[in-house]
């Protein structure tokens, strides 16, 4: 059978850099499927015996026949090495063929290994959360490969379109084996978005000939960010608990409507981040972590009872923050106890927290997207038009308002 393959060998002399009137040294460069990579022959020449053309030297003396022998039995050795690969059957890269020769591992980058390099690479880069949900993904790969190929791992050249398609249709069919719920289109499209952002490394350190995912097109369900109205907000407030550990997540979800806070900066909040504002009232200043985007809130007064309540609190004065700090996964799991308590039916999380600060507490009653924006750390107001949905009330109230200019115009 032809191979689809393209392959060539050619011989170039490189010089030092800023040392002319030194010897250039000889460079193998093999090219393949329109990928290059080039080898040291570790033979000096004089640039003016060298053929640029012909890529051997030139001339008739004893060290220079001596040269061009040792390029054609490099030319041979790596042009046999590349037949070998094709007459296996094996996956055909510069890299494989270069590692033939050099005596190297022959599938030297794997997808295994792209995603070691990079979850090194981001570990300083990305908040831990992030960096959490690429581990997951990892995991997913990584069943994905031993279920569907039967193998641990896959060189990076036998990625293609077919793969990435396959892999979604298996996340799309995954039934978990724990107490978790199968994957909805938007989780499997955020796994496929970490993969393919791992593939781009790949390609940018050329390590990866062809983006498979060239023709796939993501596709997000539109999702109705859910908010707590203002009925909802005081019925929460207003509960008074009897069990201690359900009134501290009620304050730190409190907290967190009334300034916007994601859960962890809020566990990182401590006394230095409340400071004396511009108008003399306190405010919040920090950083989220997700972005370092600075943060900037002004305390409303409910805010600012929350912080009194906390700051003599044992488990706070430890921790040396504002509040005590609970993982993410037990207020989750608090949160739908103190929903059934007060009577709401929506499934509450922490994040539904800064949805309720950008919609009920600051757009609703007219605060500025721009100032929102500014307040919940975006770095673009389009991400807070997606999380701050303007509720019927204050598009009922801002036509309210036309309608009566309406009438003292048109009299």
């Amino acid at each position: 059978m032809k191979s689809k393959n393209t392959f060539g060998i050619q011989f170039v002399i490189r010089m030092p850099k800023q040392q002319k009137n030194e010897k250039a040294t000889v460079y193998a460069r093999i090219t393949v499927n329109g990928r290059r990579s080039e080898i040291s022959l570790k033979q000096k020449i004089q640039p003016k015996d060298w053929d640029d053309v012909k890529g051997r030297a030139k001339g008739k003396r004893e060290e220079i026949v001596k040269l061009n022998s040792h390029i054609e039995r490099v030319r041979t050795i790596i042009a046999d090495g590349y037949n070998d690969l094709v007459q296996q059957r094996k996956t055909v890269t510069v890299d494989a063929v270069k590692s033939l020769f050099v005596g190297g591992d022959e599938e030297a980058m794997t997808l295994g290994k792209l995603i070691a390099y990079h979850n090194q690479e981001a570990a300083h880069k990305l908040a831990s959360g992030t960096m959490k949900n690429y581990i997951t993904t990892q995991r997913y790969i990584e069943k994905f490969l031993k279920d569907k190929y039967k193998r641990n791992d896959i060189a990076l050249a036998e990625l293609n379109y077919r793969f990435v398609m396959d892999f979604e249709s298996y996340l799309a069919n995954y039934v978990p084996q724990d107490h978790q719920k199968p994957l909805n289109n938007n989780g499997i499209m955020k796994h496929i978005e970490r993969l393919r952002k791992m593939v781009n490394l790949a390609i940018t350190l050329d390590w990866l000939p062809k983006d498979p995912f060239a023709s796939f097109k993501k596709h997000f369900d539109k999702v109705e960010r859910q908010c707590l109205n203002t009925e909802e907000l005081a019925s929460l407030a207003n509960k008074e608990f009897k069990i201690d550990r359900l009134e501290h997540v009620r304050d730190m979800f409190l907290f967190s409507c009334y300034t916007g806070l994601a859960y962890i900066d809020m566990t990182q909040l401590t006394k230095e981040n409340i400071i004396k504002g511009i108008d003399g009232g306190l405010w919040l200043s920090t950083s989220r972590v997700k972005t370092d985007t600075s943060v900037r809130v002004p305390l409303l007064p409910q805010a600012k009872v929350l912080v009194d309540k906390y700051k003599d609190d044992p488990r706070a004065q430890y921790s040396s923050t504002v509040f005590p700090v609970i993982s993410n996964q037990r207020m989750n799991g608090y949160l739908k106890e103190i929903a059934d308590v007060c009577g709401i039916t929506k499934t509450l999380t922490f994040h539904i927290a800064r949805h309720t600060f950008a919609t009920t507490v600051t757009l609703s009653n007219g605060v500025p997207i721009e100032s929102v924006s500014k307040m919940l750390g975006h770095t673009s107001i389009r991400t807070t038009q997606i999380y701050a949905k303007v509720v019927e009330s204050k598009l009922s109230e801002d036509m309210g308002r036309l309608q009566e200019r309406l009438n003292v115009a048109l009299g």
